[in-house]
C-alpha cells in the first residue's frame, strides 16, 4: 500500500472516529430536540421519505436501473448499477448482523422489548436505511462524482427523516454513514481496483482522440 493511501486511511479513521464519539455525545440532545420540534405535515412527509428510502426500494431501483443500461448496450454503467447492487447486498447484510449482536433498541422501543428478538423493527444500531443508501450511491463517487453529488442528498434525507419520525439515534445514523462508505470502499476496490479515484472515467479519458484530431 502506497504512503498517500495509508495517510488517506488514517485521516478517514480520525474523522470517523471523532464523528462517532460527536453523535453519541449528542444522542440524547438531539433526540430531545427533535421530539419537541414535531409537526403533522413534516412527520408525515418524513415517514413516506423513510418508507421509499428503505432496502428493498434501492435494490429495485438498482436492478431497473442496470436494466436500462445493459438493454441500451452500455457496459460502463451497467457494470457500475451492479456494483451499487453488491454494495447494498454487502451493507444490508453487515448491517443486521450487527444489528442483532448489538441489540440497541431504537428511542421509540423499550430496551426489554429488544430481548431475544430478531424483527428489524426492534434494533436501531445502525441504521439499515443509511447503511443501504450510503453504500448504494456511495459506489458512484469512485465511477462518477458529479453523479455521486447529485443523489448525495438522498442518504442524508433519509437519515434526518429516521432520527425524526424517532426511528434511530444520531449515533445509529452515523455509524451508517460510515458502514456505508465502507462497503462501497470495498466494491470498489474490488471492481474498479482503485478506491479513492474515479477509475471508469479516467480509462474513457484515455480513449478519447486527442484534441484537433478527427
Amino acid at each position: 500500500m502506497k504512503r498517500s493511501s495509508v495517510f488517506y486511511w488514517l485521516i478517514g479513521i480520525v474523522i470517523a472516529a471523532i464523528a462517532v464519539a460527536a453523535a453519541f455525545y449528542f444522542d440524547s440532545a438531539v433526540r430531545d430536540f427533535t421530539f419537541q420540534h414535531q409537526t403533522r405535515a413534516v412527520h408525515h412527509f418524513m415517514r413516506n421519505i423513510s418508507l421509499l428510502g428503505d432496502w428493498p426500494e434501492h435494490f429495485a431501483l438498482g436492478l431497473i436501473l442496470a436494466g436500462i443500461a445493459w438493454w441500451r448496450g452500455n457496459k460502463k454503467w451497467t457494470r457500475i448499477f451492479l456494483s451499487m447492487l453488491i454494495a447494498l447486498a454487502i451493507a444490508g447484510v453487515v448491517g443486521r448482523g450487527i444489528q442483532i449482536a448489538t441489540g440497541r433498541a431504537r428511542p421509540s422501543v423499550r430496551t426489554e422489548e429488544v430481548w431475544n428478538r430478531f424483527s428489524a423493527k426492534y434494533h436501531a444500531f445502525p441504521s439499515g436505511h443509511v447503511t443501504a443508501s450510503m453504500a448504494f450511491f456511495g459506489v458512484l463517487f469512485f465511477a462518477n462524482r458529479r453523479a455521486a453529488v447529485a443523489c448525495l442528498p438522498i442518504p442524508i434525507l433519509i437519515g434526518f427523516s429516521r432520527i425524526y419520525i424517532g426511528a434511530h439515534y444520531l449515533s445509529d445514523v452515523v455509524c451508517g454513514v460510515i458502514l456505508g462508505i465502507l462497503s462501497a470502499v470495498l466494491v470498489a476496490r474490488l471492481l474498479f481496483r482503485w478506491p479513492f479515484r474515479p477509475l471508469l472515467e479516467r480509462r474513457e479519458r484515455k480513449n478519447q482522440p486527442p484534441r484537433g484530431e478527427t
